[in-house]
């Protein structure tokens, strides 16, 4: 449905945003009792939650810190699982590149899997909105995702030791990716990319620091790259002369 004003477009997408925070929540929830379990004050587990907002990165700089890793493989690993982010910015730019500068910062700062997933897919449904109305409907997605996980992930922290031991939180961080990433499963090149870094990560499973995940990341992307240059180098098939 096309919209009619940017205030339409921000609740739009606060509607279309709501229903991650039931995956947002117990996510956070399980982050702040694991950083809390993991020696990190409540102070810190806030800081850590507001200046990074990347929850895969901070489980995985967490997991690495318990396990005593190299302060400089903490930070690489950090940022190599937050590679996907350059992606997702690279992929909304020629949709929200023309912005004011005080707005990119902020589309910046707040760019999530939830918030890109959900604006990227209506941004291409959707092609007449106008840039204001695309900015409005980007930072709609992002306010109650963001709202849920800084207030589970106080929760976490500060009650966390109070909460069931056998409370399954972990439900939460794949039954994100994979309600964000099936959907996208629409090209042969994406399900290339899928299936090698599924093969990639049970044969690297035994590298040090968990960083087969990253090595299965950097072969899906490349595995998939490579199958989409192969598609578009093949020569169209003829068409058929129906006399002949």
């Amino acid at each position: 449905m096309p919209f009619t004003t940017t205030k339409s477009a921000f609740w739009a997408g606060v509607r279309d945003g709501a229903p991650f925070i039931a995956v947002a929540g117990p996510f956070a929830l399980l982050f702040g009792v694991l950083a809390h379990d993991a020696g990190l004050s409540v102070f810190e587990v806030m800081s850590f939650s507001i200046v990074v907002i990347a929850g895969a990165a901070q489980f995985t700089a967490l997991q690495l810190m318990q396990d005593e890793a190299p302060t400089l493989i903490v930070i690489l690993s950090a940022l190599a699982v937050n590679l996907r982010v350059a992606m997702y910015s690279a992929a909304l730019t020629p949709y929200l590149g023309r912005a004011p500068l005080w707005q990119r910062i902020f589309a910046a700062y707040l760019l999530v899997d939830q918030s890109y997933a959900l604006s990227h897919a209506k941004f291409e449904a959707d092609p007449q909105m106008s840039l204001p109305q695309r900015m409005a409907y980007y930072f709609g997605t992002c306010l109650l995702v963001l709202i849920m996980w800084f207030a589970c992930s106080y929760v976490g922290a500060a009650i966390g030791t109070t909460l069931p031991k056998n409370l399954p939180l972990d439900f939460a961080l794949p039954i994100a990716f994979l309600s964000m990433v099936a959907p996208m499963m629409r090209t042969l090149p994406h399900l290339i990319a899928a299936a090698v870094a599924i093969v990639v990560s049970l044969l690297a499973v035994s590298i040090p620091y968990s960083l087969g995940l990253i090595v299965a990341g950097a072969a899906g992307m490349m595995a998939g790259a490579q199958a989409e240059v192969w598609l578009k180098t093949q020569p169209l098939a003829a068409p058929q002369d129906p006399k002949a």
